[in-house]
């Protein structure tokens, strides 16, 4: 486990990480694979890095921020919500029990905050 102590640094991009196949109730197309790090908690606030392979999968979301540091995907929404496609640089906010689909088409890393 890759821990963030306070002054200290974590490389987010070249972190590894295990990868597991989505579960099958979620995977929609493809062989997609996350993998996810906790990092710390801060002040309640849990703070990791987590990725997902190209696929499609669905997901229902917990409060959450997170910046995508590299890859792309298109998250739409079961809601009138517009479809976001996301990239490297985008910070996104998503709602508790927003239904999702993610559709990544290249591994998309993000690193989250959520509580």
């Amino acid at each position: 486990m890759t821990e963030l102590q306070p002054n200290n640094v974590v490389d987010a991009i070249g972190l590894e990480l295990s990868h597991e196949p989505v579960a099958a109730a979620q995977s929609v197309t493809g062989d997609p694979r996350t993998g996810a790090a906790e990092l710390t908690v801060f002040q309640g606030v849990e703070v990791g890095v987590w990725e997902m392979t190209p696929g499609v999968a669905t997901d229902t979301e917990v409060d959450e921020i997170f910046v995508v540091l590299s890859g792309s995907a298109t998250i739409e929404f079961a809601d009138a919500t517009g479809a976001l496609h996301v990239g490297p640089g985008d910070v996104v906010r998503l709602a508790a029990g927003a239904e999702t689909v993610w559709t990544v088409t290249e591994t998309l890393r993000k690193v989250y905050l959520t509580g």
